[in-house]
């Protein structure tokens, strides 16, 4: 649904011949109304007039606001520019309330741009110069309470959201109340609770609506659209992302359309229609890309990953969820952030979801070999943890588990289920198969080494393995570990050419060849045999 263009407001009268707290009430009247560049119009003159007349408050307000406009308008640089300024001419003024104006737009800059540390100690600066002002402790508690949610603590979170609709509420300012509101549902959101979210944002609206703050109200109608597609209310989502996003463009509000048109992707992807989710999810990561937005991009990736992974493009899909993960990091580089890490888990979950999707892919034709990546990754985890490897370690196994035989898509389907056994062209042909998996994917990065696991899963201690005939310390553990595991599976599971053998034969089979690996890795798959077992089960039953 769009939303009808509104008519521009007549020319203003040259600002040169008008008083400074005029332009600056005008310009916060625009402000309000979402007419962007006309409150810079409005700004800009209050800043020349108080300049000439020597409103040296109008002009430390004047600036702050233009900061704030600029940021919205996704000017970074003049953003910060203003706001140091407005900042500087308070201090000089005396004016502690003004400063801590300031200092709280600035702290707000600083965490768009991931400086969680400079924020918060902003923040407890400003809070500390507003005094008595309860309109200024309302937006610089609201503040915090972004700050505290971005960290991951959602009750932190709702105490400062509560706190600052408090103090709106003794200094009668509804738009703060409205604000206060719309954080709240943010974080009720967070928490799951899609009723609280949905009754918050509500009261947001309605309050933003009467109060003629067209932005805020568009914002709520976006997450709003959130929640309706939590709950799989698709022509809700749809309808309300819509209407955010016709008001996002006559605002001039570019960050914002991003995640619109994010919503609008994700509702697209879900209900079936891919190339217009595809349209929709790519719009969403230019537009974060062209304001210099991390988050939005990373999200919008996160999600067009997620649809390429549905329609089966899964080299597509972990390019993407690979660029996500650098922007998450690049987050992580500047700050130490709790929910950089909870997206971080959330990433890896995707991760796994594409490369499990592949290696059943490559599995579904043979129903001799199905589940194997499966059980292989589950056995690799449970060796994993018998050698004592770390979170990270483990997630690396198995990610590369499932993926250890993608480059038998190249083998021909005749020499992969021949009956019976290979001539020596056709095992040559086999043996390509961890070089064809690392060509598949010479275009992905991935955040944890899983080529070298693919490429080196059939490498011996001895020299004696493929493709790349490695010795003793030159092949990796994890792919020793993978390499044991994937012989046990491969021994005790019917194939093409034979009959699975008992779990007893195969572990004296793999006595027998016990030197092909590590002696920890051998004790340690020996050590875990049971576990092994069960992991292999539990992972076949989907648990």
């Amino acid at each position: 649904m769009s939303l009808p263009a509104a008519a521009g407001p007549p020319p203003a009268p040259n600002p040169e011949h008008r008083p400074g707290g005029a332009l600056l009430r005008e310009g916060g009247d625009h402000d309000r109304a979402g007419r962007m560049a006309d409150a810079v119009v409005a700004y800009e003159g209050a800043v020349t007039v108080a300049e000439r007349t020597g409103e040296r408050a109008v002009l430390v307000e004047a600036l702050r606001r233009l900061g704030v406009v600029h940021h919205r308008l996704g000017k970074a640089s003049p953003a910060r520019e203003f706001c140091e300024r407005s900042y500087r001419e308070a201090l000089d003024l005396g004016d502690l309330i003004l400063a801590g104006e300031a200092l709280n737009s600035l702290a707000g800059l600083d965490v768009e741009q991931g400086e969680i540390t400079a924020a918060r100690s902003k923040y407890t600066e400003a809070l500390t110069l507003a005094g008595s002002s309860a309109a200024l402790r309302g937006r610089i508690e609201q503040n915090l309470g972004i700050l505290t949610n971005i960290q991951g603590d959602h009750t932190g979170a709702s105490l400062h959201y509560r706190r600052s609709l408090k103090a709106f509420e003794l200094a009668g300012d509804e738009r703060g109340a409205a604000i206060a509101y719309h954080n709240l549902g943010m974080v009720a959101t967070q928490r799951g609770a899609l009723g609280e979210a949905e009754e918050s944002f509500g009261r947001s609206i309605a309050i933003a609506a009467r109060a003629g703050d067209v932005y805020l109200e568009a914002l709520c109608h976006l997450n709003l659209g959130e929640v309706c597609h939590a709950r799989q209310q698709y022509g809700d989502a749809m309808l309300r992302a819509e209407k955010a996003l016709a008001t996002f463009e006559q605002i001039g509000a570019r960050m914002d359309k991003s995640d619109a048109y994010r919503l609008i992707g994700m509702v697209f992807r879900d209900t079936g229609r891919p190339a217009l989710a595809d349209a929709r999810l790519r719009t969403a990561c230019s537009l974060a890309v062209e304001t210099g937005w991390i988050l939005g991009q990373a999200e919008a990736s996160s999600e067009l990953a997620r649809l390429y992974q549905a329609t089966g493009r899964n080299q597509e899909a972990l390019t993407l969820l690979n660029t996500a993960h650098g922007l998450f990091n690049r987050l992580d580089a500047r700050v130490d952030m709790v929910n950089v890490g909870r997206k971080m888990t959330e990433l890896e979950g995707a991760y796994l979801a594409v490369v499990r999707d592949w290696g059943q892919s490559i599995e579904s034709a043979d129903h001799y070999t199905y589940g194997h990546c499966e059980r292989v990754a589950g056995y690799a985890v449970a060796v994993a943890r018998a050698l004592r490897l770390d979170t990270m370690q483990q997630t690396t196994l198995r990610l590369g588990a499932y993926l250890h035989d993608v480059g038998k898509v190249r083998v021909p389907h005749e020499i992969l289920n021949k009956p019976g056994r290979l001539t020596e062209d056709e095992f040559e042909i086999m043996k390509l198969h961890p070089v064809y998996g690392v060509e598949l994917l010479d275009g992905v990065e991935f955040p944890w080494d899983l080529k070298s696991l693919i490429r080196w899963h059939h490498e011996k201690l001895d020299g004696t393995g493929y493709p790349d005939r490695l010795r003793g310390e030159e092949i990796p553990l994890g792919a020793q570990i993978i390499g044991i595991v994937d012989v046990f599976d491969a021994l005790t599971t019917t194939r093409s050419y034979r009959k699975a053998m008992s779990r007893e034969e195969a572990l004296v089979e793999l006595a027998r060849c016990c030197g092909w690996w590590r002696p920890e890795v051998y004790d340690a798959f020996m050590g875990s045999v049971g576990t092994i077992v069960e992991e292999g089960s539990a992972a076949v039953a989907g648990e």
